[in-house]
């Protein structure tokens, strides 16, 4: 079973919950926003006095808006300090610019302005929280307590931060496992569908896995833990969504640079353009103030700065629900500038385990006595090799014959006074030309194979391959299609590779390479074709994995591989990788048209202003309203692409 990345400390949880209850919330600052609108609605329909409405007004202002002020001057005063350097936010900007409306007369749109910008405010962080649902319910599904057995037999309620490796569990029908840990007595179905996906619940006796958060059938069983409560499967796997979210695309991060800077020049910039408007275009003082405010209120970068960070978050939450955990938006952004990838091939481009492809018998005649006798002395061996035999002749009768294994000299049996055996080529002497032709025929197609004789004459051979996945010949055919170049690295011979890499269509192959040149392989692409993603599962693959720009790690991979890697596949589906591209080019699409979209915004209000076709109430409506089109747009990421022909 596969194992997710690297694991939080002993605090992660409540690292995670301290991580939600700093997020910059007020207590009560939702209440107070829609009693803050009930008065601004209040105020805008019932007929007060003009002076009763623009106290209500003003209410609605410091109601809806106290999170908005608070956080503009606070923030504004913390970043300064720490930065010695004025450091105004946007935040600090509506502000001014709802005290500038105030002050000449303009309650109304002072307060549907703070309104608006407070209710994108919320929508922002409701795209940040739907984004996050993934980590909350990971933390819900985590198990608490589990059923510590005594000495006596008896068991007891127990914190599962409490236990030790080696201690013994007892699990009931319908429990929670508490850790991951090994079977010693009894047997049940389980549901592992919270950490592998799949809907069938898996069947479990004795020496087998058991993982925390799976949920037991109807079987009563002992367990051992062989895992501290942070480092099972589980915990690694909340560890990889939490830092999902805490890793912001590159975009993202030049934004919230730039803010300040933008800010602190639309500050200088607005008393400028009011004290110099009556002198350049002879505006009344009045005239001159009041399209001062508007243009602070429309060159305010509110859409801007929404422009990125929901929309990565929404395609994360996306993709961590199809099963792909991302450790950073920033590398999910980058995918879309991948001009190569190369795959490991066992696990990852192949099934991961051989099947009987070929067989060649000396007498077709013998064929079926000489199976049997196959089938009863791979039956007494534990090699992959023995299961693909087995799963390809298992339906073939056994029979009684002594069968010993001796370590390299393979499979030793006898029956009916003759001797046979079964093993590598290398053991046998007396092989036909016509066996050594086949030999030749299947070992250049990249098979392996294993000779079976009596007396010591090799009368049969059978040949292994691990066979190409079907879902990776899908993605390597979609990545083609999008012009990006497909490399194979492997430690195996050339003809084996080329088997594989002819079979799935990938480009180009490196063969017999060793894990410490993988690396190696990496930087000459990169050089080659430029940034390179790296698919793989194994310890060999960890140097590669680090040094391509993006690393993906197959989710039945080992530790090392998704420790180091900076996302991972779950179910070794390869058809996920071309989902996650497909969602990287449309997350980059939706980013431009945001920016661009919100910079047009910008110029166009700016431009209407100066030429005195803009007023306070139409520049809060276009300017807020275009904040709000730019989240509802990054939302949009929330949704599953349209599935093609080939299904995720």
């Amino acid at each position: 079973m596969d194992k997710i990345r690297h694991m939080v400390g002993h605090n992660s949880k409540e690292r995670i919950s301290q991580k939600h209850q700093h997020s910059g919330h007020l207590p009560g600052e939702v209440p107070m926003y829609f009693i803050g609108l009930i008065v601004y609605l209040v105020a805008l329909f019932v007929p007060f006095s003009g002076e009763i409405s623009n106290y209500l007004f003003t209410a609605a202002v410091v109601l809806s808006g106290f999170h908005v002020i608070v956080e503009g001057i606070t923030e504004t005063i913390k970043h300064t300090k720490e930065t010695r350097k004025f450091q105004p936010n946007v935040h600090l900007l509506m502000t001014l610019a709802v005290l500038g409306a105030m002050l000449i007369g303009s309650f109304d749109e002072s307060a549907l302005l703070i309104l608006i910008f407070a209710g994108a405010h919320f929508l922002e962080e409701y795209a940040e929280e739907k984004s996050q649902k993934e980590i909350t319910s990971l933390l819900q599904m985590n198990p608490t307590k589990a059923r510590l057995l005594q000495a006596d037999g008896s068991t007891k309620m127990v914190d599962v931060q409490k236990l030790k490796v080696g201690d013994q569990l007892k699990v009931l029908p319908g429990d929670q496992i508490a850790t991951d840990g090994l079977i010693v007595k009894g047997h049940s179905t389980i549901d592992e569908s919270s950490i592998n996906g799949e809907s069938m619940p898996k069947e479990k006796g004795k020496n087998e896995e058991v993982f925390a958060s799976t949920i037991n059938g109807q079987g009563t069983f002992t367990m051992e833990v062989t895992k501290d409560s942070t480092e099972t499967v589980f915990a690694k796997i909340l560890s990889v969504v939490e830092q999902s979210q805490t890793y912001l695309p590159k975009t993202a991060t030049k934004i919230q640079k730039i803010e300040p800077i933008y800010v602190k020049s639309v500050l200088l910039i607005v008393p400028l353009f009011v004290l110099l408007m009556p002198v350049l275009l002879q505006w009344s003082w009045e005239t001159s103030i009041y399209r001062g405010i508007v243009l602070l209120i429309t060159a305010s970068p509110c859409a801007l700065a929404v422009s990125v960070v929901p929309a990565t978050l929404s395609a994360i939450s996306n993709l961590a629900k199809k099963g792909v955990l991302f450790k950073g938006g920033a590398y999910l952004t980058n995918l879309v500038d991948i001009k190569a990838v190369a795959f490991d091939k066992t696990g990852t481009l192949t099934q991961g385990q051989p099947v009987v492809t070929d067989s060649f018998y000396k007498e077709e005649a013998m064929k079926s006595s000489w199976q049997q006798i196959i089938v009863t002395m791979e039956k007494s061996a534990n090699h992959p090799l023995a299961k693909a035999i087995l799963a390809a002749y298992g339906q073939t009768s056994t029979i009684e014959m002594s069968v010993k294994n001796e370590i390299g000299q393979g499979i030793i049996g006898q029956y009916n006074g003759r001797n046979y055996r079964i093993g590598k080529p290398s053991l046998f002497q007396q092989v036909s030309p016509e066996m050594q032709e086949k030999t030749n025929e299947f070992t250049s197609a990249g098979k392996t194979v294993v000779y079976f004789s009596e007396d010591e004459e090799v009368v049969a051979l059978i040949a292994f391959m691990d066979r190409a996945d079907e879902k990776a010949a899908a993605t390597i055919a979609y990545l083609k299609e999008q012009n990006i170049n497909t490399l194979m690295i492997t430690g195996d011979a050339k003809t084996t590779g080329d088997a594989v890499a002819h079979a799935l269509g990938i480009d180009e192959v490196f063969s017999n390479i060793l894990p410490e040149n993988k690396a190696e392989a990496i930087t000459s692409l990169q050089t080659k074709y430029g940034k390179t993603a790296m698919v793989g599962d194994g310890v060999n693959d960890a140097p590669a994995l680090v040094k391509a720009d993006i690393g993906f790690a197959m989710g039945e991979g080992t530790d090392v591989a998704i420790d180091v890697a900076d996302a991972v596949i779950m179910q070794n589906d390869l058809l996920k990788f071309e989902y996650v591209h497909k969602l990287a080019k449309k997350l980059n699409q939706i980013v431009w048209q945001n920016i661009i979209f919100a910079m047009g915004i910008v110029l166009l209000l700016s431009g209407l202003n100066i030429i005195g076709q803009m007023n306070i109430g139409l520049g809060v409506l276009a300017h807020e309203g275009s904040t709000l089109i730019v989240l509802v747009n990054g939302l949009r990421l929330l949704l599953p692409l349209k599935k093609s022909k080939k299904s995720v």
